[in-house]
Formats: C-alpha cells, structure tokens, sequence
C-alpha cells in the first residue's frame, strides 16, 4: 500500500521504518526543514542515532507530496499541533463523497486515517478524532481509526515483542492490523475508540504523578495505589464519554498505563521524577528535551472533568503541581487526608 506518515518524531520514524520493512510504499513528511535535511541522510537528529532509515522511504516537506494519492494517512504529529495539520492537508486528500453520499453511509473508500498520537485537546476537550472528524469533514467517521496500547518507540525499532489495539471500525481496524502485524508486533482490534483514546491519553497524567511519588522516594507502595486508583479515574472519564468500561482493563488502558508510570523509558514518568526530586517544571520540560504530553492533557483533563462534574483527585493534583506551582508534598498530603470511602 501507499502510507503517508505524517510527522517524523521518534514515533513517526518508527512507523515508518516498520511499515517499510513490512512492504509498504512510505513516504514520510517532517515540518522542520533543518530536521529535513538531517533526516535525509537517513538519521533522525534526536531519536535513535544507531537507527537507519532505509532508503526506500520518501522523506519530504511538502504536505501535498506526502498525503496525495495515498491509501493510508498516518498521524503523528503532537496531539495540540493536530488540528493544524488537518487543516493543511484537507485538500490534498483523495477526493471524498458527496456530503449527501455520506449521510447515506458512503465511505471515501480511497483513504483510512489513523491517529497513533495520544492527547486531548486543550481548548475544546475533544478526542483526537473528533479533530479530525471536525477538520476533514468529506470523510466518513468509519474511515478514522486509533492505533494506540503500551509501545515504546525504542522497543519497536529494535524489533521486541510488543502488542497493541487497532481501534474504530471493524474493517477497517483488520486492515491496519494486516499491514503493521510482524512477529514481534501482535496487533488486537476494538470498536471502542473513545475508550481507546481515552486511555491512551489520560495514562500520561497518572505516569507523571507516579513519577512525582517515585521522585520523591516515597515507595513502591505510593506508586502502586496512585496506578491503581489513577486507573480508576481513566476509566471514570472513559465511561462517561461513551466507552466501555472493560477497554480500561486491557492493553490500552491497564497496559498503557502500567508501562507508562513505571518504565525508564517512558518521558512521563521521568518529568515527574525530576518535578518529584525538586526541579521546576520548566527545567524538567528542559530536560526532557521531547514533547512531554501528560503536561497538556492534564490541562485539557482537569477542563474537562469540571465540565462534566467528574471527581478526578489524581489528576488534579498534578495540574496544581505543574499549572499552579504547589508542593508535591502538599499534593500528597491533600490526596491522602481526602474524605475516607469505600473503595
């Protein structure tokens, strides 16, 4: 098949490099022109330097390049940059249906879009795929797939065993399962998207307040009830939304989040450890050196959460570490004196 990858990060690269070996005609767009021409040499100027990128993938600036005339469109870019891109690569997309075609339950069976980036958006508290349903409005909804689940970029380059979810409708959940699937990537398929997103997204302000506790030296015993009953407000905005609550319990929820608040690899988790030894946020942004993502979510999170009157201590506390410069100390306190309950 013909597959755009559409932003050229470490995950992006990965996917590129993956669906490569896999046979797929890639081409691959980054936005910055410096990275561009770093990339041409087929080295990514920040992520893997050991990794080559074959010289079978089209590396380009060009949106209209990349996306035209292509089977799938793969989305990596940040999740609050992925509105933007929607907007830049609309009309270059293969031409859809007739709105009244769709409204029949046409598809534009020409194109499949699938999100592997992770995040809520900020400003309207939509999942990522309501962005793209919004932006690239032509196209039917059973043409937007997630692809999401525990799954370091670094891991799958170096070809570990790793599983993953193909998320959305059924066909076309099989047909992104068909092209990623290699020995050592078994993916599952889910007509739970929101559930899917949902925990792809909301894991990444849990990892950090598990990083926080780590950083702090306060024990395994912490880290385990803050993944345990951060788990719990996952699934609590999850269901509410519209997902299933047993989606929390597989792969893109219990398994996401496991990996993500307890791994060295994860960025998450290791800017709460930074925030959690004492370091400001700013200079654990720094740090980091990457987009550290349950820092936005936890914006657009605590957002949401008022809105639909969802209690959701975990997550509020963070955003009052990182937003309104409160101790983590106090944080821990304010969540261990809270009222006592069932559980």
């Amino acid at each position: 098949m013909k597959i755009a990858v559409i932003g050229a990060g470490a995950w992006g690269s990965t996917l590129a490099q993956h669906l490569n070996k896999n046979r797929h005609q890639i081409t691959l767009w980054e936005f910055d022109k410096s990275r561009l021409e770093y990339l041409k040499n087929r080295r990514h100027p920040l992520f893997f330097p050991h990794v080559k990128l074959s010289k079978n993938i089209a590396i380009t600036n060009n949106i209209a390049h990349a996306v035209t005339k292509k089977d799938i469109v793969i989305l990596a870019v940040p999740s609050q940059t992925m509105r933007d891109t929607a907007k830049k690569i609309k009309k270059y997309i293969n031409p859809a249906l007739s709105e009244k075609s769709l409204r029949k339950g046409g598809v534009n069976k020409n194109q499949i879009f699938v999100i592997v980036s992770k995040g809520i958006e900020i400003k309207t508290g939509k999942l990522l795929s309501e962005v793209i349903k919004e932006e690239l409005n032509l196209i039917a909804p059973k043409n937007i797939v997630a692809l999401s689940g525990p799954s370091f970029a670094k891991e799958i380059a170096q070809g570990l065993p790793t599983t993953m979810v193909s998320a959305g409708d059924k066909k076309n959940s099989e047909i992104i399962q068909k092209i990623f699937s290699q020995p050592f990537l078994r993916i599952y398929t889910n007509s739970d998207i929101i559930g899917v997103e949902i925990g792809g997204a909301v894991k990444n302000v849990i990892a950090i307040a598990a990083g926080i506790a780590y950083g702090m030296g306060l024990g395994d015993n912490a880290a385990a009830a803050i993944i345990t009953r951060g788990l719990v407000e996952v699934a609590r905005l999850g269901v509410k939304l519209g997902a299933k609550k047993e989606t929390f319990a597989g792969l893109t929820g219990m398994g996401d989040l496991v990996m993500t608040a307890t791994s060295s690899n994860s960025r998450n988790k290791n800017f709460g450890e930074l925030v959690g030894s004492g370091l400001s946020v700013k200079n654990a942004i720094k740090k980091i050196g990457m987009i550290v993502e349950g820092v936005s979510t936890a914006e657009a999170v605590v957002k949401l959460s008022k809105k639909l009157k969802i209690e959701m201590p975990i997550t509020n506390e963070v955003h009052k570490i990182i937003f309104e410069n409160k101790n983590p100390k106090n944080a821990i306190l304010s969540l261990m004196m809270r009222n006592t309950k069932p559980e």
